[in-house]
């Protein structure tokens, strides 16, 4: 994947910690094989402030209708109530075009329950916050569900809103933003809280690993 820009959909309600770990490591050029090889963008339905559910406030760099897949490195689109109450339909619609042409978004929490509405999670692997959150939108895709953390399945990563590492390590490997040895002493150290790793993340980053 060519260098780029990765594109946060922000929006009022977000879940702002639930992307919090994958943006941090896109930005800060530590440990990454190609440092500044991406950097994250926020996207909203217009250039309105927004305001998180943690009572942050945002400007976002671009509207959704400025961005485009061949634009785009990823679409993150992070959770937040307004997807529980159908909002956010344009989002959708891009994350569509994404797929269709094979650029990568990646849902948690809420954000999945919006693509099993719209059925992009019928034919997917995939997960969320538990099987019984997406069967309310009767989609048909129920056999496909994982328990687990968060999954990559082609193009498209789901995540449990529990899970904002995996998340994060998920989107890593997709990027590769860093190498598989860094990528799992990071993982180590964030989800396992393995103190130890931070050694091999250090020494990864003054190789340039």
């Amino acid at each position: 994947m060519e260098a780029g820009t990765v594109h946060l959909f922000v929006f009022t309600t977000m879940a702002d910690w639930e992307a919090s770990f994958a943006i941090a490591g896109i930005n800060n050029p530590r440990f990454q094989r190609k440092p500044g090889r991406y950097r994250v963008a926020t996207v909203g339905l217009t250039t309105d402030p927004i305001v998180t559910v943690g009572g942050v406030r945002i400007q976002p760099d671009l509207a959704l209708d400025a961005i485009s897949p061949a634009s785009s490195a990823m679409l993150i689109l992070p959770g937040g109530s307004s997807w529980e109450q159908g909002e956010n339909t344009e989002a959708i619609q891009l994350a569509a075009e994404f797929l269709a042409v094979g650029v990568p978004v990646a849902a948690i929490c809420a954000a999945t329950l919006a693509l099993a509405r719209a059925g992009f999670l019928d034919n997917r692997l995939h997960t969320s916050n538990a099987p019984e959150y997406l069967r309310t939108t009767k989609y048909r895709g129920s056999s496909l569900y994982r328990n687990i953390p968060a999954i990559a399945d082609g193009h498209l990563i789901t995540a449990s809103g529990l899970a904002p590492v995996d998340f994060a390590y998920q989107i890593f490997g997709t990027l590769q933003l860093y190498s598989e040895q860094t990528l799992d002493a990071w993982y180590s150290l964030f989800k396992k809280g393995d103190a130890s790793k931070y050694y091999a993340l250090a020494g990864a980053s003054a190789s340039g690993a």
